[in-house]
């Protein structure tokens, strides 16, 4: 692994948050491209799903969701998706919400990945009306299906947010989720 890397990985532990942040964004634009180094942190960030700080673990969930878009040869995201899945009911509203943008990334890995989302994010939108700030859940769940579809042409995406949408009762939060995916 790259000397350079690794040292942006050991600041995400510094205590200056401008380093933090600076390195965080350095990661995340390398990841946008496939790189070799995967399997080398991959564990590490599983570990990193259940550690304390909520920062922590929003961080690993978007760090694994870029490595299985693009860096996931052996398909390990279908292993550990459902500890990759349960950070998005986190109990702090920012991780989950981060973790939850993120997510939509692991269906560019291919179509069993993508449907595996698709599933999971669709059953989300009906079922998080229980939950913290079901609004911006659901808000959150169709920006990710007009991102997964912006990167894949995928048209059946719309259709099914599409769908989602006309579930809504609100009109105000129904005229907002459309908003979304035009």
């Amino acid at each position: 692994m790259e000397k350079e890397v690794l040292k942006l990985f050991s600041n995400l532990t510094e205590r200056d948050l401008e380093i933090q942040y600076e390195s965080y964004e350095k990661l995340m634009k390398i990841m946008q491209e496939p790189v070799d180094w995967t399997y080398a942190v991959w564990e590490h960030l599983i570990q990193a799903l259940t550690y304390k700080n909520g920062h922590v673990r929003a961080r690993a969930v978007q760090f694994l969701c870029a490595l299985a878009a693009k860096s996931d040869p052996e398909e390990r995201v279908l292993e550990d998706f459902l500890k990759i899945w349960a950070v998005t009911y986190d109990d702090e509203t920012v991780t989950a919400r981060h973790s939850l943008q993120a997510i939509w990334q692991i269906g560019l890995a291919g179509q069993v990945q993508r449907d595996l989302i698709v599933s999971y994010l669709a059953k989300r939108f009906q079922t998080c009306i229980d939950e913290k700030h079901p609004t911006l859940m659901r808000y959150d769940i169709i920006v990710s299906f007009k991102k997964l579809f912006d990167a894949t042409n995928d048209t059946k995406l719309l259709e099914i947010a599409q769908r989602l949408i006309e579930e809504e009762q609100d009109a105000k939060y129904k005229k907002k989720y459309k908003t979304a995916i035009r």
